[in-house]
């Protein structure tokens, strides 16, 4: 299975990095010690269809990191079949597999779990940037959340990308060019991608996951294209099962006390997201940390003079992952239902758009019946306004209170 198999409908992008990986492994072959290189081998970088920073952008669940995870392990393909003049990126060498199970010593895979990435952060990995590549052909820095870095990180981020280390590249993932630094988007190699198609993302699920046609079918039709949200969809029943309460909401904000309590039961379960992922992961993390630290056993072990400041910065940011979260979750249901009154609004102006939440269709007729285009379009609008103000940080339960009083105006 080549490393490409999993980006799903982006078939001009596969083409753009395949040609780059086959550039880069030409480069870096060149330079091996008594290896000659190919004829149609770039004799430097700025010749080559490679170049040490790109720009992944796309909407949510178009897969971008997905392909710059993919791009990485191409990178370090060490199959003996390039020799034979085969392609990089085999998906089965040790290069290829290390890469994409996130343990190959050269490939630093950057994600975050809370609400930006700071200048501390961004230090350390222009630091490892800096370094040459441990045993692999290249030193790859993969960025999935370039949009989440503080203005003080952008420009840290921005002199490595200026002036990169010889074999350094670097990967960065945002929704849009928009949401990184002009400085740094106008040295990167852009690569935009789109949302995959319904069929293609079915498809996948039901050759990866195993999945059944008909429900691989209903979680791509009712994420729109999102091959993430549409995976944990088709597998995870509790997420069956909070998209269901969610479409329900547009029937139950008649009233305003219907509005108030539909509000408090999205914050509630957006909460209980968060309360479970601190029940994973926090506990795990204080006591390895504690344990580290020389704290005696059990959580009311004395700690060491002089440790505090450590279990404090522990707790930040476990309480800043907390927010995330919870709004990570409030945001991943105002997109249902947005979605919801995008099939709404396709029923009122009578398009041969297919809908997106087929399964609760008889919902769907019944709002659009009882409203207009005009009323539907304000609601549209009143949840892209909620979710304005949640990025604004303004109080979740007051924003949702918000949105759903507009609901019910219409």
């Amino acid at each position: 299975m080549a490393v490409w198999d999993d980006l799903v409908g982006q078939e001009r992008v596969k083409e753009q990095l395949a040609a780059a990986a086959q550039d880069a492994d030409a480069l870096v072959t060149a330079e091996e010690p008594g290896a000659v290189a190919p004829e149609s081998a770039p004799e430097s970088m700025s010749a080559s269809r490679m170049t040490h920073a790109w720009l992944f952008t796309g909407p949510p669940g178009s897969g971008r990191s997905t392909a710059a995870r993919a791009f990485a392990a191409a990178l370090q393909c060490v199959s003996p079949d390039r020799a034979l003049g085969g392609a990089p990126g085999c998906g089965f060498c040790d290069g290829c597999h290390t890469a994409l199970v996130g343990t190959h010593a050269d490939v630093e895979v950057v994600r975050t779990d809370v609400l930006s990435i700071g200048v501390k952060e961004t230090r350390d990995l222009v630091r490892r940037a800096s370094m040459s590549p441990a045993g692999g052909r290249w030193q790859v820095i993969v960025l999935e959340d370039a949009d989440r870095l503080t203005e003080g990180a952008g420009n840290v981020l921005l002199k490595a990308v200026e002036e990169p280390a010889p074999r350094t590249v670097w990967l960065l993932c945002a929704p849009s060019i928009e949401d990184v630094l002009p400085t740094i988007r106008s040295r990167c190699r852009l690569l935009t991608l789109s949302t995959p198609a319904t069929s293609a993302v079915a498809d996948m699920l039901m050759r990866r996951d195993g999945i059944e046609p008909a429900v691989a079918t209903a979680a791509a039709r009712a994420t729109q294209g999102h091959i993430g949200r549409a995976r944990r969809l088709a597998t995870d029943e509790r997420a069956r099962a909070r998209r269901a309460a969610v479409l329900k909401l547009p029937l139950r904000v008649d009233d305003i006390g219907g509005c108030l309590k539909a509000a408090q039961e999205l914050i509630d379960a957006a909460g209980e997201d968060a309360k479970q992922v601190a029940e994973e992961v926090d506990t795990k993390e204080t006591e390895e940390l504690r344990a580290a630290l020389g704290a005696a056993a059990g959580t009311g072990g004395r700690l060491p003079r002089g440790t505090a400041g450590v279990m404090k910065e522990l707790q930040d940011r476990q309480k800043r992952r907390s927010t995330r979260t919870q709004r990570d979750s409030l945001d991943l249901a105002l997109t249902d239902l947005t979605g919801f009154y995008r099939d709404v609004l396709a029923l009122q102006l009578g398009t041969a758009a297919e809908l997106a939440n087929e399964d609760v269709r008889d919902s769907v007729q019944r709002i659009a019946a009882g409203s207009t285009p005009e009323c539907t379009l304000r609601r549209i609008e009143a949840v892209i306004a909620c979710r304005r103000a949640l990025d604004r940080n303004v109080a979740p339960l007051l924003a949702v209170e918000a949105m759903t009083a507009a609901l019910r105006a219409g």
